[in-house]
């Protein structure tokens, strides 16, 4: 009896360990004017993304940095032309746990690109 308790405390204590969880939050802004019908939609759900990785809380960046690599990675893969500018701009955080010693941090910017008449 005593052996089966332990194989169970052993293999709960080891199906905790290899296990992750993720924390997910956000936000959502609107950068332009788009209370009146002078814009169309050029592109929509452009995104950029940046990952940290963290062994014991240490290393990785900071949020701010996360967010400010993301937007660059969104305006180098779509430029702004003339009288274009985002919209709907979403700004996602995924967080994830591995092993109480390893976490990602993982930041996705979305914007619609829209341009004005």
């Amino acid at each position: 009896m005593k052996k089966i308790i332990l194989k169970s405390i052993i293999a709960i204590s080891f199906a905790f360990l290899i296990s992750s969880c993720a924390l997910h939050t956000g936000y959502m802004s609107n950068s332009a004017s788009l209370s009146s019908a002078n814009f169309s939609y050029v592109k929509q759900n452009i995104q950029g993304v940046s990952t940290a990785t963290y062994f014991f809380g240490i290393g990785g960046f900071a949020k701010e940095t996360l967010v400010n690599d993301a937007k660059s990675m969104m305006i180098n893969s779509s430029p702004l032309k003339s009288n274009q500018t985002f919209a709907n701009i979403t700004v996602n955080f995924k967080s994830c746990f591995y092993f109480g010693i390893v976490s990602t941090v993982t930041c996705t910017v979305t914007a619609d690109i829209v341009e004005f008449k």
